[in-house]
């Protein structure tokens, strides 16, 4: 298995035995239901699609609020309804987690591109302004891609090679250094 899905939980940090405090993320990763097989002959790639936190009164289609296709190269040695939970990262030193950055909304360009700012004093009405942004006689318009004022946040996000700290099995626990895409109690995909 590739991978599972989880819950952000929120931040906290582990003290050492050597006095050394490690900021970390916890993750809850309550078992994942396999709900789809995907061969080639059928779909034209192998894959397995795993579903998680399941709806309380579920429809006929809608079972789970969060369905992830994992790419795989033998899905027939599992088999639907099976579950997965997060003993398959007992021996992984490091992770790749991907989730949904938190939405910042309308952002100018001293926020959204790091732009530097104007003068402060001196009667300056040129704080936070993007500036000049268009050209003179050629070619006379602005250019595609000019970093702009706009809508920031709300970006599919990955973070490579996260190491994860510590393991609660009994609680469906996961310790992943550092901090993570998304807002509290948001979906991450976590790929090995």
């Amino acid at each position: 298995m590739p991978g599972i899905i989880g819950k952000k939980l929120g931040m906290s940090q582990l003290i050492q035995d050597d006095g050394r405090v490690i900021p970390v993320t916890f993750v809850q990763c309550q078992p994942n239901t396999v709900v789809q097989l995907k061969t080639e002959a059928k779909d034209g790639y192998p894959a397995i699609v795993l579903g998680f936190d399941a709806y309380k009164n579920p429809t006929k289609n809608q079972k789970f609020k969060v369905l992830k296709e994992f790419r795989v190269d033998n899905p027939e040695s599992y088999q639907v309804g099976q579950t997965v939970d997060i003993s398959i990262l007992a021996d992984v030193a490091s992770v790749n987690v991907t989730g949904v950055s938190k939405g910042k909304g309308y952002q100018g360009v001293v926020k959204r591109h790091g732009f530097t700012k104007g003068p402060e004093t001196h009667g300056s009405h040129h704080h936070r302004e993007p500036g000049s942004i268009g050209m003179c006689a050629k070619p006379a318009r602005v250019l595609k891609g000019k970093r702009m004022p706009g809508h920031m946040g709300v970006d599919q996000v990955t973070l490579k090679g996260r190491s994860i700290e510590k393991m609660f099995a009994d609680q469906e626990l996961i310790a992943i250094k550092g901090p993570l895409p998304g807002a509290n109690t948001g979906y991450l995909v976590i790929k090995y």
